[in-house]
């Protein structure tokens, strides 16, 4: 069965209760569709938050799965970070809604996020199915293309996990929760969807042949055909 969200005083949710998305199961799929993370970790005397792909292995050795992050083995973030709780975030943004008073409007969002000990991947097949994995987050299935990796390619690349167990999600949809005397003023309330669309793919000047079915089926797949 599906351990609930959640599980730690750190990750309660203690503003806007009613948006807590309790379903780990909901996790799994949020983190599924997302393509960008964002990293906290204390560099020195201050914080630091970047962006970074990530992907996820709910089969992984951690607890509750393994997120999995990467980079440069010279990024100063990513040194710090290494034994140290890091914490990540994953933000879909749904749509603006536009209320009848300043205070009333909000965002439609699904948001993630996640406390561990961020561990630095050693093992070499953990850290090959890792790499493959955000390859395959950005392109499903693009991975199994390419060619294998170089020895100078690894050595220069460094990879984190951080267990899933710790975590949170809030979710927003709809329209404006408005007070009823400023309905009755009316004023126009209401919200815009907004959602992620993918162009055609561009091809490399020296690319040869067509898009390749990985590439074709990202396309339709984010343009909703």
């Amino acid at each position: 069965m599906s351990t609930p969200l959640s599980p730690t005083a750190r990750t309660t949710v203690q503003r806007g209760r009613h948006r807590v998305v309790s379903d780990r199961e909901v996790l799994h799929g949020f983190l599924a569709e997302a393509l960008v993370a964002h990293v906290g970790v204390v560099v020195g005397d201050h914080p630091v938050v970047l962006p970074c792909a990530y992907a996820v292995d709910l089969t992984g050795p951690d607890e509750g799965g393994s997120l999995y992050l990467h980079g440069s083995v010279a990024s100063v973030w990513l040194r710090h970070a290494i034994g140290s709780t890091v914490c990540v975030t994953v933000t879909e943004l749904d749509g603006l809604v536009a209320a009848r008073s300043a205070f009333n409007h909000s965002m439609n969002y699904r948001s993630a996020v996640v406390i561990g000990r961020a561990r630095l991947v050693e093992d070499e097949a953990e850290r090959a199915r890792a790499l493959d994995l955000v390859v395959d987050q950005m392109v499903p299935g693009r991975a199994a293309t390419l060619r294998p990796s170089t020895r100078k390619e690894l050595a220069a690349t460094a990879v984190l996990a951080v267990p899933l167990h710790e975590a949170s999600m809030k979710a927003r949809a709809g329209g404006p929760g408005d007070e009823p005397e400023d309905v009755a003023a009316g004023t126009w309330g209401g919200h815009v969807p907004l959602r992620r669309v993918a162009g055609e793919a561009v091809p490399a000047p020296e690319a040869k042949g067509p898009v390749p079915a990985d590439v074709a089926a990202r396309v339709r797949g984010l343009a909703g055909r």
